[in-house]
């Protein structure tokens, strides 16, 4: 009221049904100098409507010390307590009010001019305390820097513009001296305006306000910019049409952070009439002060983000290894950075023995360095259990070891036990008998689609998630027909915070069911349906379409246990291979199948099959009913045996051991190029 300059009068109401009337009137010191008292008086009962009071306030000789600027001796004379005058009061209804005048009280006393600049400062401390609520409420670099923008508009500019290096916007600490500087945010009062718009590089001449700005580490402030000729000066026909626009004041204030500059703010004034003061400048530098280290968070987690980012990209598989019994496609997409950091998400296909594929997908629970270095360590050790050929529950078995070994041995002390937690599903599929073999602990089911299009999600055993310990895992036999689509996933594609489980399944069935189509195409149809723009988690998509290995190529014979059966058997392979037209191949295969044939007969038991596998390479396969698997050694000068697997290392690309249910299967394989 007081800052208004107005004689008026109020009435608030309070609670319990009183009210209290407030009424200003003039007043003068001693010595001449206007002023405004505000009085107070309160009453109970109903509401009544003001009218401002015309009685003037007599001096007293027993006047308050006076606060007016310039005058500290001056003293305003104060109103005597007094009871409003009847006439000041009206009811509601336009006639005088009978109740009881009540006293009045003085609760106020001050020049306008002084209410003025306190009431600005007031502004200023609201504008600090809402700003400091709406920057910083994401760790993106780029949305930072709009918050800041979006700060000073329109209460303090007209139009604001925020300019980050770009090391900055990629988390970088270091800055080049070479470095570019980038526009990060644009705001204004209307979006027609001549500045650069966000994302355009600006280049800045040594005279320029912002530049003197970086270069000093100070606000610099150009009050009248159509007489400030080092910012004319970058372009004088550019700065011509913002003047002409009405810019006419500037204020600059670098963005510092621990000791690192990372940009710099501009405001701009238009409509506002009044020029920048230094005022101006001590409220944008104390509110980019604190904006300033929001924005350094950001870069802080935009590099640890990055960091991680990269380091799940390098463990996961670059491209796949060449293999015939699947066609694969994938995506995979990382999480946002604002959700939560990059993932656990991991995937894999791997070729085994026998033309056989074995196909991963994983999720290790959490976010961030920690969930990424996990992940490549589960992979890596998925890889070493595949290479022993292990069926799939038992390889999920010993990577349950594995999880509670590494949560217990990297524990400093019994409550410090960083628990990994995982998810896991593993599938082998067989070209020879399209059957596919799968093992999950804790994962999705994969989803199964037909050569007709028909889709159906197996009933597999879910199993528990890895890291429990104690639990056995089941596996399941499925036939793929040729041509069929095994489709493995995260939970990051179907599940989230506002979406429904079951019916992101419904929508995965109705993307999958179409007949004759390419895994990538598969892949699309998805991320199509299922929208993954606000996944909460990372999104992970393996489709693998099933492929069958030609009858033709696979050579089969039962053996007895009897040596004089081998040279049988190798006639009957060389005559295979001839139709192969693999002839070159013969003098090698003969050798390997006469010491595998020689040592299962020796050391195995019956029944002895023997396999050829035309694919790739040339695959040798003997099986029989023994568990006992050879072991290579380098045999003595004077030793009699143990040259045979060693020559068979010698001659073959890859040899090993796989059991199965009724013994094991030795195999051979030979490169064909």
């Amino acid at each position: 009221m007081i800052a208004s300059g107005h004689q008026a009068a109020v009435e608030v109401l309070l609670p319990h049904g009183e009210t209290a009337a407030l009424l200003c009137k003039g007043v003068e010191t001693r010595s001449g100098v206007p002023g405004l008292a505000v009085e107070v008086t309160f009453s109970s009962g109903p509401p009544h409507r003001l009218m401002t009071s015309t009685a003037t306030v007599s001096e007293s000789p027993d006047a308050a010390p006076g606060v007016g600027p310039g005058r500290p001796n001056a003293s305003l004379s104060a109103p005597r307590t007094m009871p409003l005058s009847a006439t000041g009061v009206s009811g509601t209804c336009g006639q005088a009010s009978s109740r009881r005048a009540t006293d009045a009280w003085l609760l106020a006393v001050g020049e306008q001019g002084v209410s003025r600049l306190a009431l600005a400062a007031r502004q200023r401390l609201r504008l600090l305390n809402e700003a400091g609520a709406r920057i910083g409420t994401t760790l993106d670099v780029a949305r930072t820097a709009e918050e800041l923008a979006e700060a000073f508009v329109p209460e303090l500019a007209d139009f604001a513009t925020v300019d980050l290096w770009e090391p900055v916007l990629r988390g970088h600490a270091s800055i080049d001296p070479k470095a570019e500087l980038h526009r990060a945010a644009l705001r204004g009062i209307h979006e027609d305006s001549l500045l650069s718009p966000a994302g355009s590089q600006i280049d800045l001449l040594p005279s320029m306000p912002q530049a003197r700005c970086l270069a000093s580490a100070q606000a610099v402030l150009e009050a009248d910019l159509p007489t400030a000729h080092g910012w004319r000066a970058q372009d004088p026909e550019h700065a011509h049409r913002l003047l002409a626009q009405g810019i006419h004041s500037l204020i600059t204030v670098p963005l510092c952070a621990r000791n690192i500059t990372l940009g710099v703010l501009s405001l701009y004034r238009c409509q506002h009439p009044e020029p920048y003061e230094n005022d101006d400048v001590a409220v944008a530098e104390e509110l980019v002060t604190r904006a300033a280290l929001c924005v350094d968070n950001a870069r802080c987690y935009t590099r640890e983000h990055t960091i991680a980012l990269t380091l799940q990209r390098s463990l996961l598989p670059r491209r796949f290894p060449e293999q015939s019994a699947v066609e694969v496609a994938y995506r995979y997409l990382p999480t946002h950075a604002d959700v939560g950091g990059v993932g656990g998400d991991w995937f894999d296909v791997i070729p085994l023995s026998g033309t056989r594929v074995a196909l991963v997908v994983g999720d290790v629970v959490g976010h961030g360095l920690h969930a990424a270095v996990s992940m490549g360590r589960l992979r890596t050790a998925v890889h070493n259990f595949a290479g022993l050929d292990l069926p799939p529950d038992e390889l999920l078995a010993n990577l349950d070891d594995l999880v509670v070994s590494l949560d217990q041995n990297e524990a400093t002390t019994p409550d410090d036990v960083e628990v990994i937690g995982a998810t896991c599903l593993y599938a082998i599929y067989d070209p020879t008998s399209q059957a596919c073999t799968i093992a999950r602990a804790g994962h999705l089911p994969p989803a199964v689609v037909h050569p007709d299009g028909t889709v159906y999600l197996p009933d597999l055993p879910t199993g528990s998630p890895l890291g429990l310990g104690g639990l056995p895992f089941e596996s399941r036999d499925l036939h793929l027909p040729e041509g069929s689509q095994l489709v493995l996933y995260s939970d990051g594609l179907i599940e989230g915070r506002h979406r429904d489980i079951d019916r992101s399944l419904d929508h995965l069935s109705q993307a999958l069911a179409h007949p004759n189509r390419l895994p990538e195409q598969t892949c699309q149809a998805v991320l199509d349906v299922l929208s993954t723009e606000h996944a909460s988690d990372d999104v992970t998509l393996l489709v693998a379409r099933t492929r069958a290995l030609d009858p033709s190529h696979i050579a089969s014979w039962d053996m007895p246990a009897d040596p004089a059966a081998v040279s049988g058997i190798r006639a009957a392979a060389l005559r295979k291979l001839s139709e192969w037209g693999l002839d070159e191949a013969a003098f090698t295969t003969e050798l390997i199948l006469s010491e595998l044939l020689s040592n299962t007969i020796r050391h195995a038991s019956a029944p002895i099959h023997v396999r050829l596998l035309h694919d790739r390479t040339l695959i040798c396969e003997v099986s029989d009913g023994s568990s006992t698997a050879p072991h290579l050694r380098r045999a003595a000068v004077t030793d009699e045996d143990g040259r045979g697997l060693f020559l068979i290392a010698q001659l073959a690309a890859r040899w090993g051991t796989r059991y199965t249910d009724r013994g094991k299967i030795i195999w051979a394989e030979q490169p064909l190029e």
